[in-house]
C-alpha cells in the first residue's frame, strides 16, 4: 500500500516537473502582459506624459471617458455588426459546403483542397488580393462587369458598402475553417443510424435534422466560438482595405484602440479599450457556448 502511494506521489511530481517549464513560459508570454495591460489601463499614460506610468489617482478615468466617447460606441456597434454577420455566414457557408463535399471521390478531395487555400494564406496577402478586387482601375471583377455594361463603384470607398466589403473578404478567408471542422465531424458519424433512417423512408431533410445535425452541433458551436474570437482581430483587412474609412464607417474597436495608442500615443486609453475588448470577447463566447451546450443537453434529455 505504501509503495503504491509512493509511486503515485512520484508520478504526480513527475507530471508537475514536466508541466512547470510550460507553465512558466505561459505566465511570461500571456499572464504578465495581461497584467501590464490592465495596470496601464488604470493610468493616464501617454508619450507626452511618461511620468503618469504609475499614477493611480483616478484609476477609472479611462473607462468613464469610454462611456462618453461616441466614436468608441460607434466602433463597438461596427464591431458587433461585422462579427455577428461574418461568423454566421462563415458557419452557414462552411456547413453547406461540407455537406456537399462529404464523400470519397478524387474530385471531391481536389475540391476540398482548393477550398482550403484562402485559410492558409497570410492575412496581409488576403487583404492585398481583395484590395486589387475592390480597386476599379485594376480589378478583374470591375473589368468583367464593364464588359457586360455594368459600372460598379469602388465598394470600399462607398460608406454604404465598405463594411460589407470587408465582411465578404473575411468570410472568403475563413469559411474553410468551418468546412474543414464539419467535414471531420461528418466522417465520424456512425453509418448505422443513417442507413436505418434511409431504410425507414426518412427524407434527406429529416435525416439531416434529426441525425446529422445533433452529431455535428458541438463542432458548429466550437467553430462559432473560434471565429467569434478571431473576428475581433480582423486588423489587416481593415488596415489595408479602408484604414478605418470612409470616415469611421469601418473603424472597429480594436482599430480604434490602435489609433488611440499608436497614432495619438494615449497608451492608457488604448489599454482600456483593449481590456474592454477582452471582457467583451469572454462575455460573447460564454453566451454562445452556453446557448449551444444548453440546447444540446435539452436535445439529449
Amino acid at each position: 500500500m505504501y509503495a503504491k502511494t509512493n509511486w503515485r506521489s512520484q508520478q504526480r511530481n513527475a507530471y508537475l516537473a514536466g508541466l512547470l517549464p510550460s507553465l512558466i513560459v505561459l505566465v511570461i508570454i500571456t499572464l504578465l502582459p495581461a497584467i501590464a495591460l490592465i495596470v496601464t489601463s488604470l493610468t493616464p499614460l501617454s508619450l507626452t506624459n511618461p511620468q503618469a506610468t504609475f499614477q493611480f489617482s483616478d484609476p477609472l478615468i479611462n473607462y468613464r471617458q469610454l462611456l462618453d466617447d461616441p466614436r468608441f460606441i460607434n466602433s463597438v456597434i461596427t464591431q458587433l455588426k461585422m462579427s455577428l454577420v461574418s461568423v454566421l455566414l462563415q458557419v452557414v457557408i462552411g456547413l453547406g459546403l461540407a455537406l456537399l463535399l462529404n464523400g470519397a471521390s478524387a474530385w471531391l478531395h481536389t475540391a476540398r483542397t482548393l477550398f482550403l487555400i484562402p485559410m492558409v494564406l497570410p492575412p496581409i496577402i488576403v487583404a492585398l488580393i481583395w484590395k486589387i478586387i475592390y480597386t476599379p482601375d485594376i480589378s478583374p471583377l470591375h473589368q468583367l462587369l464593364e464588359m457586360w455594361g455594368i459600372t460598379l463603384p469602388s465598394l470600399i470607398a462607398n460608406p454604404a458598402t465598405a463594411l460589407w466589403a470587408i465582411v465578404a473578404a473575411d468570410i472568403w478567408q475563413w469559411f474553410p475553417f468551418t468546412m474543414l471542422m464539419v467535414l471531420a465531424a461528418l466522417q465520424m458519424i456512425p453509418k448505422d443510424p443513417l442507413e436505418a433512417a434511409s431504410l425507414d423512408g426518412a427524407t434527406s431533410g429529416n435525416i439531416f435534422r434529426y441525425i446529422v445535425l445533433p452529431y455535428i452541433k458541438p463542432v458548429l458551436v466550437v467553430c462559432a466560438l473560434f471565429r467569434l474570437i478571431d473576428s475581433f482581430k480582423a486588423f489587416p483587412l481593415i488596415y489595408v482595405l479602408t484604414d478605418g474609412g470612409p470616415g469611421s464607417v469601418t473603424e472597429v474597436t480594436n482599430y480604434y484602440g490602435f489609433i488611440q495608442a499608436f497614432n495619438f500615443s494615449y497608451w492608457g486609453y488604448g489599454s482600456a479599450i483593449a481590456v474592454v475588448i477582452l471582457v467583451g470577447v469572454f462575455v460573447l463566447s460564454y453566451i454562445v457556448g452556453k446557448a449551444g451546450w444548453s440546447d444540446e443537453r435539452k436535445a439529449n434529455a
